[in-house]
């Protein structure tokens, strides 16, 4: 019995035994297919990289073709002096190399973009890690990780287009830099080819454009403002923006620092150095320039080459009108003032100063040339030229009395009525009712006719109330109007462009000057300017006068939406327009108050 028992239980043990050993062998036999399994996936995966890695190599642009430039063709628009006012299309300069440049500007570059330029082959895999904890923790891209390699790879050969695939062949690109060329040749190619903002290219372009000096000559400060950019073109750029500009800088010169590169003693003396050379700083004419630029289209057609484009702009007078528009505006706020122009033109035609706006970071309508707006009085000076022309004398006396036509009672300025006056006298009160009864006694046709003889190009109503402006106009045409007086009666065409030039040289167009066509007699002329004389002496336009000859007529529409003075002195002629872009009303600013004055302080400033 106790044989039998023992037997039973060696038996169960073998059975559990057994059991246990094919289980064992379930678990290893399983684990060698999991491990199989894992490594056919890893074999398979890792084909299917190399692959796509071998695809994305065999894809790449033609690296010989790809180092030629392609871009839009750079033109320079210039003052009269030859002073940059902006340039257009892709400006490019001379090479630069690495090793011609101050070691501050390579270190203040190397030290924001890439600090372990020199250690690395073509990939940092701690700036990458960095960059992925970042963007992970901010759960959107916040930083980025690329070499200045790659980013030769990107701005040399690729696209910016965000892809796996653009990604894949720029590290391969950068691996190809990094084995082909030394680290300075490396850098060499970034510096002469990175984007830095305002259509430049490269870091001697970017040089010459803002601080108008070689980048062999720049500061610490100017290298700072430069590595700056390179993060960020449109915001740091120093002609958009000096100031955050100069506080990018500060960070720059901060990852120097940090770099130890420079000390807190060197930073805080580069944050106090000058930016720029001022003989050639000129941050205006921007409205002009676009003008120019739009105007050089339409004489050259397509172009190829880089350009520079001499213009009649005045560096100086623009200047002067700038701060004067700018700061009356301001000071008028109160009196819901919010924009205005101003043109000034010699007497042959020449555009010497044009502003389109107060500000033209905040939007870059050009008001001088683009904007459509009602003159009021300021078009009574063509009334009473044809009038002149048609046989009237500035003694001959006409009605000034209420006047009613169906629903139009129009009204003079202080809602007053003076009876019989003269043409002078109405002329110099700028009475409307005498102006609509003067021109009852004339043809219509004729007025439109000289308006637009002496440069008015926009389509005038024949209505009576033509009289008063209704009909609207450019700023820049009320200009050459009334330059057509101040140069004894002949038609005028604005011009800006003098003479263009290749880079290398070569003139490509001249202006020639137009033939002299008189579009108002002498006679007229010389009576008219009179009467205009005498606005200014004693009529409405009181606060222009001058202690010299000067002439000139105020306009103002209806409910105050426009205020002008348009009139000509010291050889040149003067537009002032203020008002508002929605149109909306003005409070109580009349073209003899605030357009008037702000004429007399340019025409005083113009030497």
């Amino acid at each position: 019995m106790v044989k039998k028992k023992t037997a039973q239980k060696k038996s169960s043990k073998t059975t559990k035994k057994k059991t246990r050993s094919r289980t064992t062998r379930r678990k290893k036999t399983a684990l060698k297919w999991w491990i199989k399994s894992l490594l056919w996936s890893a074999g398979v995966l890792f084909l299917v990289m190399a692959v796509y890695v071998f695809y994305c190599w065999f894809t790449m642009p033609n690296i010989n073709k790809a180092i030629e430039r392609t871009r839009l063709p750079a033109t320079t628009i210039l003052t009269e002096n030859g002073r940059e006012i902006e340039s257009y299309g892709g400006v490019y300069s001379e090479i630069i190399y690495a090793e011609e440049l101050p070691d501050y500007v390579l270190d203040a570059i190397i030290s924001t973009e890439d600090r372990r330029f020199y250690s690395h082959y073509g990939f940092d895999a701690i700036s990458f890690v960095r960059a992925m904890v970042v963007n992970l923790i901010h759960r959107r891209y916040v930083q980025g990780a690329s070499t200045i390699t790659q980013q030769v790879s990107k701005n040399l050969f690729l696209s910016s287009e965000k892809s796996i695939k653009r990604k894949v062949q720029e590290l391969l690109m950068a691996f190809w830099l990094e084995k082909k060329f030394t680290k300075n040749q490396i850098l060499t190619l970034y510096l002469n080819r990175v984007y830095m903002g305002a259509g430049t290219y490269g870091i001697e372009a970017a040089s010459q454009k803002f601080f108008h000096k070689s980048s062999r000559d720049i500061n610490m400060l100017e290298a700072s403002i430069l590595a700056g950019l390179l993060k960020a073109p449109a915001r740091y750029n120093p002609v958009s923006d000096k100031k955050r500009a100069l506080d990018r800088a500060a960070v720059v010169l901060q990852n120097m620092v940090n770099n130890r590169k420079i000390t807190r003693q060197q930073k805080e003396k580069a944050l106090a150095m000058p930016v720029g050379n001022d003989k050639y700083n000129f941050d205006g004419g921007k409205y002009f320039a676009d003008w120019v630029y739009n105007e050089t289209k339409a004489y050259l057609g397509e172009n190829n080459e880089d350009i520079n484009v001499y213009t009649t702009l005045d560096a100086k007078m623009q200047k002067i009108a700038e701060d004067v528009l700018r700061q009356s505006i301001a000071d008028n706020r109160k009196n819901k003032v919010s924009n205005g122009a101003v043109v000034i033109l010699s007497n042959d035609g020449a555009v010497k100063t044009m502003v389109g706006g107060v500000d033209y970071r905040k939007s870059q309508f050009n008001r001088a040339t683009q904007a459509l707006r009602q003159p009021g009085s300021a078009f009574k000076t063509f009334v009473y030229l044809a009038a002149l022309e048609s046989g009237f004398d500035p003694e001959d006396t006409i009605e000034d009395k209420p006047l009613t036509k169906g629903k139009w009672r129009p009204e003079n300025y202080d809602k007053k009525y003076y009876g019989s006056v003269t043409l002078n006298d109405a002329f110099r009160r700028s009475l409307n009712l005498a102006t609509i009864n003067l021109l009852s006694r004339l043809s219509r046709s004729k007025v439109i006719a000289m308006a637009h003889r002496m440069g008015i190009g926009t389509p005038i109503e024949n209505s009576p109330a033509l009289a008063l402006g209704s009909s609207e106009v450019k700023i820049i045409d009320m200009a050459v109007a009334y330059s057509a007086i101040a140069n004894g009666g002949f038609a005028n065409w604005p011009y800006s462009i003098t003479e263009i030039y290749t880079k290398d040289g070569y003139k490509i167009y001249e202006r020639i000057n137009d033939e002299k066509k008189r579009v108002i007699s002498e006679n007229s002329v010389e009576k008219i300017t009179a009467m205009l004389s005498k606005v200014i002496e004693s009529g409405t336009g009181k606060k222009a006068r001058l202690p010299f000859f000067a002439a000139g007529k105020t306009g103002t529409s209806q409910d105050y939406r426009d205020a002008w003075f348009v009139g000509f002195a010291k050889g040149y002629t003067v537009v002032v327009w203020v008002g508002n872009d929605d149109n909306s009303p003005m409070k109580d600013i009349s073209g003899g108050s605030l357009p008037a004055e702000i004429w007399r302080k340019i025409i005083l400033q113009i030497e």
